[in-house]
């Protein structure tokens, strides 16, 4: 997956909302494989300005209580993945999809899963000879 930095996003940004371009035009202009990319990016600016664009380094942790509001909220009004995900200040709306689906496989425990390797797997030696 390729990626942008923080400059060119803004620069995009930019130029679409001063009316330079459109968002196929501005693909072309700057090498974006997809002018949905660029959508996203300013639909994001316009939700939670700069600060949406940049890149967290650490994976943000919610609480399976925050899941389940988020669950409870979409399962009770009519707002789409999208919408709930920014009413709680979330950058990343497939996020409340995945605990959605897991929420309907797997219960609340299924939310209370810890993501990624388990803290207690060696890691992988990289120095092999």
């Amino acid at each position: 997956m390729a990626k942008y930095n923080f400059e060119l996003k803004i620069k995009i940004i930019k130029e679409y909302l001063d009316g330079e371009g459109g968002y196929n035009y501005l693909a072309k202009k700057y090498g974006v494989k997809s002018k949905t990319q660029i959508e996203n990016w300013v639909r994001v600016y316009k939700e939670f300005g700069e600060e949406g664009l940049l890149r967290k380094r650490k994976n943000q942790k919610y609480s399976v209580q925050f899941k389940l509001d988020a669950i409870e909220l979409y399962q009770t009004s009519e707002m789409s993945y999208r919408e709930v995900a920014y009413a709680l200040g979330i950058n990343n709306p497939p996020l409340i999809n995945a605990w959605m689906r897991e929420f309907s496989v797997n219960g609340v425990e299924g939310l209370s899963k810890p993501r990624g390797r388990p803290s207690n797997m060696p890691k992988k030696n990289k120095d092999k000879n």
